[in-house]
């Protein structure tokens, strides 16, 4: 049977339950950065599914839940069960692009990642799934908008303002209805200038006062707009370049555990 075939003859994808999103993600996840493990064994996918890295929110499936929900994703013919030459130890993989043919493969990357993660922003978006996907296909935010563009078409993903918009949010579109995570769409983005106040009028000249001190008045002095817009520049500044450290501080720690949780898996443990 052709994939178009297959994706005729079964139903329509709108959904996937949290679990479901969970174990397909990992599979996506571990056939991308780690093949020579792939496809995984029900304990080790059990694993992927709970580690504590890339991972949001955090779970603790059962091997049980797993299988559960590895049935499930079978008959929307998104998994298969492969049987090593050996036949003792039943192996997984998922079925997406066999599902979903128009899917390239940095789409598969960038779904995958939505999966495990959920919303986020469109910078570190890029930077989580390239590593997933073919080199060269996600290195910068316009390849990242054109494959996103795709996957808004097909229904897979939902921003909360346009792409071409900085720093707006993208989070997959595959959440029940129960769920309530259509996104509002935002009124403001980051590219838009910083609104300074229009200058007032002036005042018509006060009369005349009779003095009531001989001594002298004291004036104090406003600052003038140039100060006003080298302050909000500077803080601009300071503010974008904490985010980035941040940011990275944040990457650099998921790839830490990420490794340590492959580490015990290699082991295991």
């Amino acid at each position: 049977m052709s994939d178009e075939q297959l994706e005729q003859q079964l139903p329509p994808i709108t959904s996937l339950s949290p679990a479901q999103r969970r174990v397909l993600g990992t599979m996506i996840e571990k056939a991308l950065t780690v093949p020579e493990s792939y496809p995984l064994t029900l304990k080790a996918l059990t694993t992927g599914c709970n580690q504590k890295s890339a991972r949001h929110p955090l779970t603790n499936y059962s091997e049980d839940d797993v299988e559960d929900t590895l049935a499930q994703l079978r008959e929307l013919g998104l998994a298969a069960v492969v049987h090593t030459e050996s036949g003792r130890t039943e192996r997984f993989r998922h079925y997406v692009r066999r599902r979903f043919s128009d899917l390239s493969e940095p789409q598969v990357a960038i779904l995958g990642e939505l999966l495990l993660r959920g919303r986020q922003p469109m910078g570190e978006l890029r930077s989580r799934a390239s590593r997933m996907a073919p080199a060269g296909t996600l290195d910068s935010l316009d390849q990242l908008r054109t494959e996103l563009s795709g996957l808004a078409s097909m229904k897979f993903v939902q921003s909360d303002g346009p792409l071409e918009r900085r720093g707006i949010e993208i989070d997959h579109n595959l959440y029940e209805l129960r769920e309530s995570k259509t996104m509002t769409p935002r009124t403001t983005f980051d590219d838009e200038p910083v609104p300074f106040p229009a200058p007032r009028a002036a005042a018509a000249p006060a009369a005349p006062q009779p003095a009531m001190s001989s001594a002298p008045a004291q004036t104090v002095s406003a600052p003038n707009a140039s100060d006003l817009v080298s302050r909000v520049v500077a803080l601009e500044t300071a503010n974008s370049a904490l985010r980035a450290e941040n940011r990275e501080l944040r990457e650099l720690l998921d790839d830490i555990r990420r490794s340590l949780d492959e580490l015990r898996q290699a082991l295991g443990a």
